[in-house]
C-alpha cells in the first residue's frame, strides 16, 4: 500500500521506534499523522515535522494509550478532519523487566514476579495496541458500511495496514517474563486480526525488532548492553531506530508481506 496520500497513526511517537517511524512516514508524504505519547515531547516532534513539510503534516496526542476515551477521542478527531485512519503502528511499549523468581540465598525464601507488574505490562503492551488496531479496523468497516461497500475486492488495493512491535524477546529473555509474554501475544492478536480484517481489505503483521538504540534499551546499562547484548549480534552494535523505521515502512508498502518480520540484527543469545 502506497504511504503517499495517507492518514496514519502512531503511538509511542515520543522517543525511540515510534518517533523514528513518525519521521520515516513523512519522508514517504504520509497525508497526516497522529503522533500519540504520555509524554508532552510528541507535541514537540508534531511541531518539527510541520516545520519541516512547511504544512500541517502531524498532529500530536498527549495522553495515556492505554485509556479507551483518549483512544476514540484520536481516531474520530482523525476521521472528522482528515478521513478514516488507513495506517495504525502502536509501538508504546514499557518494560518491569526481573526474573521471574528470586530466591533469596540468605534465607531460602522465593519471591515471584510482582502481578501488579504483570498487569501493568499487559495493558500497555498488549491490550492498549491490539485496541488501537481494532479502532483503525472498525473505522474503515464503518466507513465502508456507509459506502454500500460489502466484501473487499483485491482489485482495488490495500485499505489498511497495522504494524505492530514484536521483540527478539518473544523468544524468551531472562529477566522479562511479562514483556516477553505481551510480544508473544502480540503475534496471536495479529494472526487472528488478519484472517477478520482482510474482510476489509487490511492487512496486520508483527515486526520483530532485536536490541535497538531507544532510551528503554539504554535503561539496561552499558555494562549489560556491551557484555550481554552485542557479543550476540552479528553487526556487534544497537540497531538504529531508523533502520526498524525502514522495516516499518517496507512492511506498509509491500502487499506481499504479512505475518512476521525480524529485523533482529541476527542476534542469538549466548548461553550462560
Amino acid at each position: 500500500m502506497d504511504i503517499e496520500g495517507k492518514v496514519g497513526v502512531i503511538t509511542g511517537a515520543a522517543s525511540g521506534i515510534g518517533r523514528a517511524a513518525a519521521i520515516e512516514l513523512q519522508k514517504q508524504k504520509i497525508k497526516v499523522l497522529a503522533l500519540v505519547d504520555l509524554s508532552d515531547a510528541v507535541l514537540e516532534l508534531a511541531y518539527e515535522i510541520n516545520k519541516l513539510r512547511g504544512k500541517t503534516v502531524a498532529i500530536g496526542f498527549q495522553g495515556d494509550t492505554t485509556d479507551p476515551e483518549f483512544r476514540k477521542r484520536v481516531f474520530e478527531t482523525m476521521r472528522t478532519q482528515h478521513g478514516p485512519v488507513n495506517i495504525c503502528v502502536p509501538a508504546a511499549g514499557i518494560t518491569r523487566d526481573a526474573l521471574a523468581v528470586r530466591l533469596n540465598k540468605e534465607k531460602g525464601t522465593a519471591n515471584i514476579y510482582p502481578i501488579e507488574n504483570f498487569r501493568q505490562v499487559v495493558e500497555v503492551n498488549l491490550i492498549a495496541p491490539t485496541y488501537w488496531a481494532m479502532e483503525m479496523v472498525a473505522q474503515l468497516a464503518e466507513s465502508r458500511f456507509s459506502k454500500g461497500l460489502k466484501k473487499w475486492d483485491i482489485m482495488v488495493g490495500t485499505q489498511g495496514v497495522v504494524i505492530f512491535i514484536g521483540s527478539v524477546s518473544s523468544q524468551g529473555n531472562k529477566g522479562q517474563i511479562a514483556y516477553a509474554s505481551t510480544k508473544v501475544g502480540l503475534e496471536g492478536a495479529a494472526s487472528t486480526l488478519t484472517k477478520e480484517a482482510i474482510f476489509y481489505g487490511i492487512r496486520c503483521a508483527v515486526l520483530h525488532p532485536g536490541f535497538t538504540d531507544t532510551p528503554m534499551v539504554r535503561a539496561l546499562g552499558e555494562d549489560y548492553i556491551n557484555n550481554e547484548i552485542l557479543p550476540a549480534t552479528q553487526i556487534k552494535r544497537l540497531i538504529r531506530p531508523e533502520e526498524i523505521a525502514d522495516a516499518i515502512s517496507f512492511l506498509i508498502r509491500n502487499s506481499a508481506v504479512s505475518g512476521q518480520l525480524w529485523a533482529d540484527a541476527g542476534w542469538h543469545p549466548m548461553p550462560n
